[in-house]
């Protein structure tokens, strides 16, 4: 019997050689956005050379973020050598070689586009945009860019966590055999009735509320991990639970402050409606025949931060929790019916993708270091070298964009929505 091995949906890129005058200069980086995703982000630029061997290891070059004194003392804390309170100040930035966009997902496509245009590359939180229109804008854009030489990247962090990238291993290597389920949940519980009218809540700067932070996780997961492409959505459910929530002044990110919220009395300067979903439920079809279902909630108490995601396959089966993000579930079907069993492989010795870069075998790692990982994959491909695994970039991006979208169109007309409704440009 053959088994399947589909090939990776986003191949590990090499970059161009270059020269040593440019490599001993380092990679110029610039950051936009200074909250959540901009701290996170300036944690891995800062620490990926003193874990990985890299030949153009990054240069803080410049922060920029709306507020004046909140931005200067981000960029002291953080290591930036200046701040800056116009974005655009970047574009013709000199020492600049690539831009960090970490803002909003509204901002997304005009801060990247321009930033293109202006010959730096790009590293981009996901999702890729706030709607599929600006995402296929920022495709165009980078693949005139790509034309020069000019690269992008998207954040989709996950993927570097050295047990989601042992399952791509074993997939890739045939150990699960034909892909039957995958099966895949994201659960938070900080989106109850008391956390207010954050920009996460509003459609106009999100574009969907927990579809599009968490779902877009799992999607990329999913498609990382089989190495195959979701082609319909072949039912979906969307529900806005929290319709109104408190307008505050204090908090203007919400996963930074809705920890101190919780619980807490805030002056409030009345209530606005939430325009995104707080839950979103979608099944669907892969090209290989697999079946799929994804849940996304922030309403899933008692669920701080439960990304999970199962596949099952003719010859074994993977399962992966990111509260123990150091452990991937295995199941070996090939073995003797009485010697099945669940077993924890802990991915943190030097065989496992990233696990010889930071610590012995089970000195566990945590979240930040899915961001320096791919901080120093970002590097090496712009260093001359390769990623340990696959880099998205915008064109890669854009396919869970179209998920996205399809699931939403599913649950709001009630129907099939094909993938190849969305993907034409």
């Amino acid at each position: 019997m053959t088994t399947q091995k589909p090939k990776s949906n986003s191949p590990t890129r090499d970059a161009a050689p270059i020269s040593a005058s440019t490599a001993k200069e380092g990679l110029g980086i610039a950051l936009i956005g200074t909250k959540f995703m901009g701290r996170a982000h300036s944690n891995a630029w800062g620490k990926c050379a003193q874990f990985f061997d890299l030949k153009r290891p990054p240069r803080l070059v410049v922060a920029s973020g709306r507020n004046a004194q909140e931005t200067a003392a981000f960029a002291a804390q953080w290591g930036w050598s200046r701040a800056s309170t116009n974005w655009r100040d970047v574009l013709n930035e000199s020492a600049v070689d690539l831009v960090d966009v970490s803002t909003p997902n509204h901002l997304h496509a005009e801060m990247s586009i321009a930033c293109l245009e202006a010959g730096k590359h790009v590293a981009c939180e996901k999702p890729l945009s706030s709607t599929l229109a600006d995402a296929k804008r920022m495709v165009l854009a980078a693949r005139a860019a790509k034309k020069k030489g000019v690269q992008t990247f998207v954040w989709f962090n996950y993927r570097r966590c050295s047990a989601v990238a042992f399952a791509h291993r074993l997939v890739k290597e045939g150990k699960l055999g034909r892909i039957f389920h995958v099966r895949a949940t994201y659960l938070q519980d900080w989106g109850g009735p008391e956390t207010p009218l954050l920009w996460r809540f509003q459609s106009d700067q999100a574009g969907s509320g927990a579809h599009g932070d968490l779902n877009a996780h799992l999607i990329d997961m999913a498609r990382f991990i089989t190495g195959d492409e979701i082609i319909e959505v072949v039912g979906a459910i969307e529900e806005t639970f929290i319709k109104e929530r408190a307008i505050v002044s204090a908090a203007t990110d919400a996963l930074a402050s809705s920890s101190k919220l919780k619980g807490a009395k805030v002056p409030s300067k009345g209530s606005g409606k939430s325009t995104v979903d707080d839950a979103v439920l979608f099944l669907a079809r892969f090209k290989h025949g697999a079946i799929a279902s994804f849940e996304a909630t922030r309403l899933a108490t008692g669920n701080q931060n439960r990304n999970c995601i199962e596949i099952n396959g003719e010859l074994g089966s993977v399962k992966f929790n990111f509260e123990r993000m150091n452990e991937l579930q295995w199941w070996d079907h090939t073995l003797d019916a009485k010697l099945r069993g669940w077993s924890r492989i802990m991915c943190t010795d030097a065989g496992h993708p990233y696990g010889g870069h930071y610590w012995p075998a089970a000195h566990v790692v945590g979240y930040e270091h899915g961001f320096v990982s791919q901080a120093a994959d970002i590097s090496a491909v712009l260093g001359g070298g390769a990623s340990v695994v696959p880099l998205p970039d915008f064109e890669d991006a854009l396919k869970t964009q179209c998920v996205l979208e399809a699931a939403i169109r599913s649950a709001r007309e009630h129907r099939n929505v094909p993938i190849r409704e969305l993907d034409k440009f």
